[in-house]
């Protein structure tokens, strides 16, 4: 089997709802010459030999000296074209992790966002928690993806190697998730198992469930019709579930991305209402709390699927934090800058 055959194989069974939802995660496998990493917006589950982006390694490595504007916004612009620029093949637009990647000299990297990890990264206790049960980790705060991180993390993976004399194999990212680096696609695996044993066994001992209990209710049709009244386009698609415990704020980037920082919860279901949270937050909801009922909305019934499916995502990741301390939710500046940053955009928009 072939290096890139095997981050396929990795892709795929790392691409489950255990690990990922929607086009959140990404993988790569180097050589000393070429990056193959995840295309922005691709689902893990369906990548191929063919679909991975091919990158050169010299090119990327400029970045990482490149005089960059302090102003983000023509920071990322150049960074992103920067990365255009180290593409050798046309399988799209690489993750935006790709520079990250390419930091570790391990041949192969699997960077996700489960739930059971997030309990951990997205708690109040996270980093003493993490310090305890894996000592061996790299745990960085949270800093806003892309550019930024990249150069901040390959700091501190230069500075674990000077006192560890090797690079960390497990990096924590807070509100964000796990990238784990290896040169053998079995020590990719045993230490993914290490890590979600070691956190259902933590669960367990606090008492927590591991599932979130959805409780049962009624389809509504007349409330589907009142929604996309209300709503609009905005509410073209419509799925559904019973109550859950719904997280009142910003979790992680993907769950901004494709269920928002917040639901329309508590406001009478109107256009008033409707108009008074867009005003509000300068966007429609994508989550909506009514009744017994609660509604992930959309302008495809991919995207409504997925905003019901990360708001069930963000509560259980709620549910779990209980056993660190609690949530940690991402501030107002965390939380704008993934609204308003273009590379999240484009990869809402490719669902």
């Amino acid at each position: 089997m072939t290096d890139l055959e095997t981050i396929v194989e990795l892709s795929h069974e790392f691409g489950s709802d255990a690990y990922v939802k929607g086009g959140g995660g990404n993988t790569s496998v180097k050589n000393e010459t070429t990056l193959w990493v995840k295309p922005s917006g691709t689902t893990l589950g369906g990548l191929t030999t063919e679909t991975f982006v091919a990158m050169n390694r010299a090119k990327i490595n400029e970045l990482y000296t490149v005089e960059t504007p302090a102003e983000a916004t023509a920071r990322e612009e150049l960074v992103k074209n920067m990365m255009a620029a180290a593409v050798e093949n046309d399988a799209g637009r690489p993750s935006v992790e790709a520079p990250l990647h390419n930091v570790f000299e391990a041949k192969f990297v699997v960077h996700t966002h489960p739930a059971l990890v997030n309990g951990l990264s997205c708690a109040k206790e996270g980093q003493a928690a993490c310090e305890r049960l894996f000592p061996e980790a790299l745990w960085v705060e949270y800093i806003d993806p892309g550019y930024t991180l990249c150069m901040e993390v390959r700091e501190r993976i230069e500075a674990y190697k000077a006192a560890n004399g090797k690079e960390p194999a497990l990096l924590m990212l807070q509100n964000h998730g796990i990238f784990i680096a290896a040169d053998t696609p079995d020590e990719i695996r045993a230490l993914y198992k290490r890590v979600m044993d070691t956190l259902n066994a933590e669960y367990t001992k606090a008492g927590i469930f591991l599932t979130l209990n959805v409780a049962k209710a009624p389809l509504s049709s007349e409330m589907e019709q009142k929604i996309k009244s209300v709503f609009g386009a905005d509410a073209a698609f419509i799925a559904s579930s019973g109550m859950f415990a719904v997280a009142p704020g910003p979790i992680t980037p993907d769950h901004l991305v494709y269920s928002k920082a917040f639901p329309y919860t508590g406001r009478t279901l109107t256009t008033e209402g409707a108009e008074a949270y867009k005003a509000e937050r300068g966007y429609a909801p994508k989550v909506i709390v009514n009744g017994e009922r609660i509604y992930g909305i959309g302008n495809s019934q991919k995207n409504a699927d997925l905003a019901l499916e990360l708001a069930q995502d963000g509560a259980l990741v709620m549910q779990l934090a209980r056993a660190f301390g609690g949530i940690n939710y991402m501030t107002d500046a965390q939380r704008e800058f993934i609204e308003n940053w273009e590379v999240e955009s484009y990869r809402s928009k490719q669902v």
